[in-house]
C-alpha cells in the first residue's frame, strides 16, 4: 500500500497540470489517480502539487477538521477535495464535492470541480453532464471550454475536444494551461512532435505555472530527452524530485516499450483544465 502511495504521489508531481490532470493508470498492481489542482489557499501557500507526502497529510488533516464542522463551506470543501484528490483519495474527494453539489445545484464553480471530481474517479460521462451544466451559453467560460474538452479527450473524441480547446483559446487567447491541455490531446493521440510545440508555446506565457512546465518535461521524457526532462523539471522541484520523477518515467517506458497501448494508457493522465477549485487570482 505505501509503495502504491509512493507511484501515485511520483505520478501526480510527473503529471501535473491549472486548473485540473486526472491520472489514471494501471502498474504493478497499483491505481492511481490525479487531479491538477491550485493553491489550497488564497494566500501565497505552498501549491499543493509541490507539497511532500507529510505536507499533504497534514493540510488534509487540518482541512478535514474544518470541513467535519461545516460541510457546506464552500471554499473549505473545495480546497479540502482538491488536497484529497491530490493525495489519491478520489472516491472521499468525490464524495465531499457530491455533498457540496447538492449544497450549490446552481453554483457554476461548484458544478466544475464536481467534474473534476468525478473524472478524477474514472466517470467521465457524469462529469461531462456537471461540466455542461455549469457552462452558460449567454457568458461562456474559457475554463469550462476547456475542462470539457479535457473530458471529451479521456472519452476518445479528441476532435470535438480540440474544437473546445480553441474555443477557448478565442476566448481567453494564449492562456498556458489550454495550450497545455491541446498538447496533452496529441500526447494521447502519440503525435509527440505536436504535443512538444503546444508545451512550449504553452510554457513561455507569461501565466504559465508549474503544472504547465512539469507537462513539457513530461512530453520531452517521453521522448527519451530524460536529461532535458529533468532540467525542465528543476524549474519548479527540489532536484531530488525532478530526478525520482524522470526516473520512474524511464521505468514506465522500459517496462512497457513493447506495448503501444499500454504505455499510452499509462500516460493518459488528463488534466481536466479548465477551473480550479479554488481561485488563483487569474480570470
Amino acid at each position: 500500500m505505501q509503495k502504491c502511495r509512493s507511484i501515485r504521489r511520483t505520478s501526480a508531481r510527473l503529471l501535473s497540470l491549472s486548473a485540473a490532470v486526472v491520472l489514471s493508470a494501471s502498474l504493478a498492481g497499483c491505481t492511481y489517480s490525479r487531479m491538477t489542482t491550485g493553491s489550497i489557499s488564497r494566500g501565497g501557500s505552498r501549491p499543493v502539487d509541490q507539497m511532500s507526502s507529510p505536507e499533504l497529510q497534514a493540510t488534509a488533516g487540518a482541512l478535514g477538521k474544518s470541513y467535519a464542522s461545516d460541510p457546506s463551506d464552500k471554499p473549505t470543501a473545495l480546497r479540502y477535495a482538491s488536497v484529497l484528490q491530490m493525495k489519491g483519495d478520489s472516491d472521499q474527494a468525490l464524495a465531499v464535492m457530491r455533498k457540496l453539489a447538492i449544497a450549490y445545484p446552481k453554483d457554476r464553480e461548484v458544478l466544475a470541480a464536481y467534474g473534476k471530481s468525478l473524472a478524477g474517479a474514472g466517470q467521465f460521462e457524469p462529469a461531462l453532464d456537471a461540466v455542461r451544466r455549469a457552462q452558460t451559453p449567454e457568458y461562456p467560460d474559457w475554463k469550462l471550454a476547456s475542462a470539457e474538452g479535457a473530458i471529451l479527450d479521456q472519452l476518445g473524441n479528441a476532435a470535438q475536444a480540440r474544437d473546445l480547446y480553441r474555443k477557448a483559446l478565442d476566448l481567453k487567447p494564449n492562456e498556458p494551461s489550454v495550450l497545455s491541455n491541446l498538447g496533452m490531446s496529441y500526447v494521447l493521440e502519440g503525435d509527440l512532435r505536436t504535443a512538444e510545440t503546444y508545451m512550449r508555446t504553452a510554457s513561455e506565457q507569461p501565466g504559465a505555472d508549474s503544472r504547465v512546465r512539469q507537462n513539457l518535461a513530461l512530453v520531452v521524457g517521453l521522448q527519451g530527452r530524460f536529461q532535458d526532462a529533468e532540467t525542465i523539471a528543476r524549474a519548479d522541484l527540489p532536484p531530488d524530485q525532478a530526478a525520482e520523477n524522470v526516473a520512474y518515467l524511464r521505468r514506465m517506458m522500459a517496462v512497457q516499450q513493447k506495448s503501444a497501448p499500454a504505455l499510452k494508457k499509462n500516460i493518459r493522465a488528463r488534466a481536466v483544465e479548465g477551473l480550479d477549485p479554488v481561485d488563483r487570482g487569474g480570470s
